[in-house]
């Protein structure tokens, strides 16, 4: 039965397989992986059964509406961070249909209870996905609509209120 761990250095090889079949269309390279559980590990976390990554899950704090643009170094996690990102949730097919997802959205919730809201940018049409966690769609500006661009044509930044 497949659980959600945190990640681990060793686990990246198996994120960025499970990276490069869900996120074709929007790659990242192994390094932001690597940077991402380096500066914020407890945001950070695999769907594994025996020595198999299904999915995994990054996410951290950030300044209030400034989300990185796809495939960026951060460099840092800003000590003055009053929100958190849910950077990206992924499982292979073979893996879904068990609860995974909100297994792993569960865990980020609870380090992100520490800020007043949770953001992401909803890629692949998973809108309707996404608000069943509460996350609802958020104006943006030109700045924002031009990083939602780098997502692909139908992102869409929303924010969710941590109670």
């Amino acid at each position: 039965m497949a659980a959600w761990r945190p990640m681990i250095v060793n686990d990246i090889p198996g994120v960025m397989r499970v990276a490069d079949e869900i996120h074709r269309d929007l790659p990242e390279h192994e390094p932001v992986f690597r940077e991402r559980l380096e500066l914020f590990p407890d945001g950070c976390y695999v769907l594994a059964q025996d020595n198999e990554i299904g999915g995994y899950v990054v996410s951290f704090p950030i300044h209030h509406g400034k989300p990185p643009a796809l495939n960026q170094i951060l460099r840092e996690i800003p000590a003055d961070a009053d929100q958190y990102y849910l950077h990206d949730l992924a499982i292979l097919p073979a893996f879904r249909g068990r609860g995974a997802a909100a297994e792993g959205i569960k865990k980020v919730f609870e380090v992100a209870k520490r800020y007043p809201t949770t953001c992401l940018i909803s890629v692949y049409g998973t809108v309707p996905f996404w608000e069943r966690f509460g996350f609802t769609p958020e104006l943006v500006d030109t700045v924002m609509e031009e990083k939602l661009r780098g997502y692909g044509a139908d992102a869409t930044y929303l924010v969710r209120r941590n109670t």
